[in-house]
């Protein structure tokens, strides 16, 4: 039998019923933004790596105030969150060179939302052939980049987005 190690799997699976606080609600308040893998932050919401990708240059995009859904966003908010969803878009298309894309939210646990209280996007590079039998069958992702690989390769297309949004 093979087996396929993912050794940072286990503090998210040893942890993940027992966090008290709202994630990102403290990633925001750290600010440590290389060790949060945060790319960007704006007026009303901030772009992060997710720390549990499907696929490699997964982001997430929230808002910063912690609202469970599109309903009770405000205007700013959700112009914000499209925008960066764009931004996010042609950087990873630049950097990474998809066949296409996913965008979404997930409102709701029965939705599939990891966190559900806190509204965010997803935002993920996808390719042909990136779900294979490993993924599919073998419940495992491989993924071809370390976090702080890929922190790396996008932070140039958010230092300078915008002036009046600067970074923390």
């Amino acid at each position: 039998m093979d087996r396929l190690w993912t050794p940072w799997r286990f503090e998210y699976i040893r942890n993940a019923d027992q966090e008290t606080t709202c994630v990102f609600c403290r990633m925001l308040e750290e600010r440590s933004d290389e060790a949060n893998f945060l790319l960007f932050r704006g007026r009303a919401s901030y772009v992060i790596l997710n720390l549990f990708p499907y696929t490699s240059g997964h982001l997430l995009i929230a808002a910063n105030r912690h609202i469970p859904s599109l309903s009770e966003a405000s205007s700013e908010e959700l112009h914000e969150i499209i925008e960066l969803g764009r931004l996010c878009e042609n950087a990873l298309r630049q950097e990474y060179h998809p066949a296409g894309f996913n965008m979404g939210f997930n409102l709701g646990r029965a939705a599939g939302a990891g966190v559900e209280h806190h509204l965010h996007m997803h935002v993920l590079p996808r390719w042909a052939g990136d779900s294979n039998f490993v993924s599919v069958i073998g419940e495992t992702r491989v993924l071809p980049e370390e976090l702080p690989t890929t922190y790396q390769r996008l932070l140039p297309y958010f230092i300078n987005y915008s002036s009046s949004s600067p970074r923390s």
